[in-house]
């Protein structure tokens, strides 16, 4: 699979949107603590869920390099994603992307949208130019289904 030649190294920066949003979302369910007993129970589960995410974007960050997509923690590398592997990658919705997909030939990825979302799109679309999802929807035509 051909790679663009952005050789030069990328470092996402963080975007706390996707965080902040889901333990807000865990604050609203108290609301319906009048309605439902177990509201409390919701509002906890999701709260957290949302902390886990806060805590997850301050420490995580994705780089983009000659070769692969790194995730990395505090400078050290956790994970190697090589671009010859990929098959394809979406973001997930595009008016508001909370999930990041891609897919390997072993495997799939689903990832919260825990970084610039706006530069995700940009790497991707150069970095991996051929699997760029919006160019193969743009390319459909009514005459190439006839």
């Amino acid at each position: 699979m051909a790679v663009s030649d952005s050789a030069q190294p990328v470092l996402l920066s963080p975007h706390y949107g996707v965080a902040v949003g889901v333990t807000g979302l865990g604050l609203a369910c108290l609301a319906l603590l009048p309605l439902w007993t177990g509201a409390l129970w919701l509002a906890l589960v999701v709260s957290l869920l949302g902390l886990f995410l806060v805590l997850q974007t301050a420490l995580l960050r994705l780089e983009f390099n000659g070769e692969a997509l790194l995730v990395r923690r505090g400078g050290q590398e956790l994970r190697r994603f090589p671009y010859d592997a990929w098959l394809g990658w979406r973001l997930f919705w595009p008016g508001l992307p909370v999930i990041f997909y891609f897919r390997e030939q072993q495997s799939i990825h689903l990832l919260p949208v825990l970084f610039n979302a706006a530069s995700l799109r940009e790497q991707l679309q150069s970095r991996l130019p051929q699997l760029n999802p919006a160019a193969a929807a743009g390319s459909a035509s009514p005459e190439d289904a006839a």
